[in-house]
């Protein structure tokens, strides 16, 4: 069973752009994936609601509170959104139960300064130190060609995470959650380079 976590302290960083679309992904492939949601927005679980039919399922994982335990035996995928600001025993307790990290990071110098420092922390983690969850980074709403794309690349390349891919901003994004849809739940034309940019980042999440 692979069990991911999205994780960033700042709120508006991606996480559930990414919980989201993963999930989509994970569900063209597998019958029993799960998506569940422990930020108080709720956003991800909104769009699990939303959801047509006729797509490939998902399910949702129901959690208590911030009391994460393991998905139950039979879930394939298993995809947690979270909170901004998650710390102490409930960030612990998700690193746990989680095979891989992704940590997405926005190129606001504010966004890069709180993502160091809980970079830090994480590290510090049990799971994390001992090699039970593995962590790496996913720059969010970053154009390859500006110059906040090269400041963000510096930034990953000092925190000692692996890099994972620059995912570029488009409206596409808005499109597909506001139907309950994923990029990869629409024709392949439509989503050309959305797809390409998400490569990386499928590859290292699939290879558990």
């Amino acid at each position: 069973m692979k069990a991911i976590s999205i994780l960033n302290p700042k709120g508006g960083s991606g996480k559930s752009t990414l919980a989201t679309n993963l999930a989509g992904f994970f569900a063209q492939h597998s019958p029993a994936v799960l998506l569940g949601d422990i930020d108080g927005q709720q956003s991800s679980r909104h769009w699990l609601a939303s959801r047509p039919g006729h797509l490939a399922s998902i399910d949702s994982w129901q959690i208590n509170g911030h009391e994460v335990d393991r998905p139950p035996k039979g879930v394939t995928h298993a995809v947690l959104d979270t909170p901004a600001g998650l710390t102490g025993k409930a960030l612990e307790q998700v690193v746990k139960i989680s095979s891989k990290i992704i940590v997405p990071v926005q190129a606001s110098p504010f966004d890069l300064w709180a993502t160091r420092q809980f970079l830090t922390h994480l590290a510090e983690i049990k799971a994390v130190t001992k090699g039970k969850a593995s962590v790496a980074l996913v720059g969010m709403r970053v154009d390859p060609r500006t110059l906040a794309a090269v400041q963000v690349r510096d930034f990953l390349a000092q925190q000692g995470f692996h890099t994972l891919t620059m995912i570029r901003p488009a409206q596409l994004y808005s499109k597909v959650a506001a139907r309950g849809e994923s990029i990869f739940d629409v024709p392949a034309y439509l989503a050309v380079r959305e797809r390409e940019d998400w490569g990386p980042l499928l590859e290292w999440v699939d290879d558990l």
